[in-house]
C-alpha cells in the first residue's frame, strides 16, 4: 500500500504552496537572494564594471586555503582574466556559522564590501561610508 494513498477519492496530495510563493523558497535561495540583493545596492559604485563582476554562492569553500587566510573564509575574489569576469564567491555555511543566531544579513553585507572594496583598490569606508 502507497504510503500516500488517496483515502478519500481527491487525489494525491500537492505542494502546500505554489513554487513562486515565499513559502516554498529554501534557505539556501533567500540566502542566494539576499547576496544579490546586497550586490545590487552597490551597482553604483561599481558603475560600467557591474557586468564585468559575477557574484555567486557557494556552501562552503575548498579544502584548499589560499597561504594568506586564517580560518575558513567567509568569500573570495578572482580578479578579471583576458575575458573571464571578475568573480566574488560568498560562502554561505561558515557565514551562517559565524553569524551564530544573529542576522547574517549584516555579515553578507560587510563581506560582499570588503570584496567590492579588494576589486576595486579602496578602503571598504569607500564603498560604504555608514561601515564602521
Amino acid at each position: 500500500m502507497s504510503r500516500y494513498r488517496d483515502r478519500r477519492g481527491r487525489g494525491i496530495r500537492g505542494p502546500l504552496a505554489h513554487p513562486g510563493v515565499p513559502a516554498m523558497t529554501s534557505r539556501a535561495q533567500a540566502f542566494d537572494d539576499l547576496v544579490l540583493d546586497v550586490a545590487r545596492r552597490y551597482e553604483a559604485v561599481l558603475g560600467r564594471r557591474w557586468s564585468q563582476v559575477e557574484f555567486a554562492v557557494e556552501e562552503v569553500p575548498p579544502s584548499d586555503p589560499a597561504s594568506w587566510e586564517d580560518g575558513v573564509p567567509l568569500a573570495r575574489l578572482w580578479p578579471s582574466r583576458g575575458r573571464l569576469p571578475a568573480r566574488i564567491v560568498v560562502y554561505r555555511r561558515p557565514i551562517l556559522t559565524a553569524a551564530r543566531g544573529r542576522n547574517h544579513a549584516v555579515i553578507v553585507h560587510d563581506v560582499l564590501v570588503e570584496q567590492i572594496a579588494l576589486l576595486l583598490g579602496v578602503a571598504p569606508w569607500e564603498i560604504d561610508p555608514h561601515r564602521p
